[in-house]
């Protein structure tokens, strides 16, 4: 076999290597372009947006458009409440999960497997059906204009319970409970002592599920906060449209959801490596 036809497969797998990275920084690049053109936009005027061609470089309006959507919103206060329903979300779902997660993976008790099969039904339930008779138990419990009517009633869902089954049925073996249990340990020191600690990819991708869901939620928000003073972000963020007739300036509209999107930037930034690693780290055990 000749030089020239030893090398040719070589030289296939190589184009078609750079092929593939070529087209993977293509689709990169057309993600990432309406991110950058957001934060392009937020800092012109509504009269420059609306150019041709459109602007694709910064300007200086950034600082008029953050005083201009100051006046409009109580935008840090707003950023407090998503803050406040995401954080408190997250921490008791993660907690309420796991401990389900983890009474369905290592405890036999009687009815576990039909309870179990009952709270995956319930996940087939359309959430519109769900409205109705949520939006009537908020109301009754005087929870309306409340933060509580949406940091409660997702405390826990039934597909995090499943998440952390699955995790912990596949990665937490008996014999490391046994032996706790031998040295002395109560269920609950086992749980957060031995098995929490196992469970850091499966709390990271979890967590960021949990946060962005509730971070971006404007469905349930809007049914239930109506005052200036407990909007969340996303809910807030409609009033920076101005009038549907007249139209709105779009600079801050722009500076706004700018301002809104960058924290989940950052927290998927910040957990993206245990958000990956717990999406395949053996969560595939029945």
């Amino acid at each position: 076999m000749s030089a020239t036809q030893s090398s040719s497969p070589k030289m296939k797998e190589r184009l078609l290597t750079i092929g593939g990275y070529l087209f993977l920084i293509a689709g990169a690049v057309i993600s990432f372009l309406p991110f950058y053109w957001m934060l392009i936009l937020a800092t012109h005027s509504s009269k420059t947006i609306f150019q041709f061609p459109p602007p694709f470089l910064p300007s200086t309006n950034l600082l008029v458009n953050y005083h201009n959507m100051l006046k409009t919103i109580p935008f840090w206060l707003n950023f407090w409440n998503s803050t406040v329903v995401a954080l408190l979300m997250t921490a008791l779902t993660l907690l309420f999960a796991s401990m389900g997660g983890y009474a369905f993976a290592m405890y036999k008790f009687p009815g576990r497997d039909k309870l179990f099969s009952l709270m995956l039904a319930t996940m087939m339930v359309p959430f519109l059906v769900q409205v109705i008779p949520w939006f009537i138990i908020i109301s009754r419990l005087g929870w309306l204009n409340e933060l509580k009517a949406l940091i409660v009633p997702g405390a826990v869902s039934a597909f995090g319970i499943f998440w952390m089954r699955q995790y912990i049925s596949a990665n937490v073996p008996h014999e490391l409970l046994d032996a706790a249990r031998i040295d002395g340990c109560h269920e609950f020191t086992i749980f957060f002592r031995v098995v929490t600690p196992l469970l850091s990819p499966a709390f990271g991708a979890l967590g960021i599920m949990t946060f962005m869901g509730s971070w971006n939620n404007f469905f349930y928000p809007m049914l239930v906060l109506k005052k200036a003073n407990v909007l969340t972000l996303p809910l807030a963020l409609q009033f920076l449209r101005g009038d549907p007739y007249r139209g709105g300036d779009y600079g801050v509209l722009m500076f706004g959801t700018a301002a809104v999107m960058l924290p989940i930037l950052i927290v998927f930034w910040a957990a993206s490596r245990r958000f990956i690693s717990g999406l395949t780290a053996g969560a595939v055990k029945g």
